[in-house]
């Protein structure tokens, strides 16, 4: 089965390169350049996961994972935050929200991928 995933940032080399290292371990991926658009793509495609940045224009990252795990048809998709907020506060806050995991920038794409499919299994 391929995993869905939704990539949203508005920093477009580190989408490209997540991207590309999702698609070449077999998921289908989205892009959302921020979190209004993320809000459209999880209505149309109930992604498994997400991968959501936190510090972006219109809606921030804070506001989407709010808005996805408000919906009962996402309460199985996994949020992972990928930000460069990494103050203890920052983190906090994140998992308080019920973000499944809080990974900071700069990041490996490696790390990144395993750690992605680790919470897929």
């Amino acid at each position: 089965m391929m995993h869905k995933i939704l990539i949203v940032d508005d920093e477009p080399n580190i989408v490209m390169s997540l991207e590309y290292a999702f698609k070449k371990k077999g998921f289908e991926v989205f892009i959302a350049r921020d979190g209004s658009e993320a809000l459209e793509i999880v209505e149309n495609h109930i992604p498994d996961i997400v991968l959501l940045d936190i510090m972006m224009p219109n809606v921030d990252g804070y506001q989407t994972l709010q808005q996805i795990k408000n919906k009962p048809l996402l309460q199985a998709t996994k949020v992972v935050f990928l930000t460069a907020k990494n103050r203890a506060s920052d983190i906090e806050k994140g998992l308080k929200l019920g973000a499944d995991k809080y990974l900071t920038k700069p990041f490996s794409i490696k790390k990144i991928v395993s750690e992605i499919q680790e919470l897929l299994t």
